[in-house]
């Protein structure tokens, strides 16, 4: 996952309410879960064998290697608690999500104006359709071009068009996002 992913990720993990559990066998249990008990799917999304996965839930296996390990935990994160993950969405897309960034904003509108890229640092609430739009995409496992594009388009609205109330033909690209943080309301 890029920048936008991965903050947006950070933020729903943030909302949950208990440890993830710390054993292999354990955390292979969460993903199966997730995958309605099957170990193929499983074996798919971590990038092991079938066998392998069996193992493991059987205990055979206790420590995973450290590529395994790390795919194990981010996978195990991404299905920990849906119920608690779900209710974090669905109640940042009727408030909105606070986004502070440090980025390159480029533009493109009217002639006269200064549409060359830099580097800003904003602090925006986006509007619950845009946060909407941006947490479903994620769900869905779009890559980070969509994502900066739908999170561009946002911050567009809500920062320099102020909500629709001025600069109505501007465009904004946000590119090189140096950092972002992602605050779920």
């Amino acid at each position: 996952m890029g920048t936008i992913g991965d903050s947006i990720e950070a933020a729903l993990q943030a909302a949950q309410t208990r440890p993830l559990p710390k054993s292999a066998a354990a955390r292979m249990r969460v993903i199966l879960r997730a995958e309605r008990g099957s170990t193929r799917a499983v074996a798919a999304r971590l990038g092991i064998s079938v066998r392998t996965v069996q193992r493991y839930l059987a205990g055979q296996i206790k420590s995973p290697t450290p590529r395994l390990a790390a795919v194990l935990e981010r996978e195990a994160r991404r299905s920990w608690q849906p119920g608690v993950r779900a209710r974090a969405i669905r109640q940042a897309a009727r408030a909105g999500i606070t986004v502070e960034t440090r980025a390159r904003f480029g533009f493109s509108a009217a002639g006269g104006s200064t549409d060359d890229p830099r580097l800003r640092r904003i602090t925006e609430q986006l509007a619950p359709a845009d946060t909407a739009q941006l947490l479903a995409a994620h769900q869905a496992g779009a890559d980070e071009d969509i994502l900066q594009a739908l999170l561009g388009d946002a911050l567009g609205f809500a920062y320099f068009r102020d909500r629709g109330n001025r600069a109505q033909g501007l465009d904004v690209a946000l590119t090189d996002v140096d950092y972002l943080d992602v605050e779920l309301s």
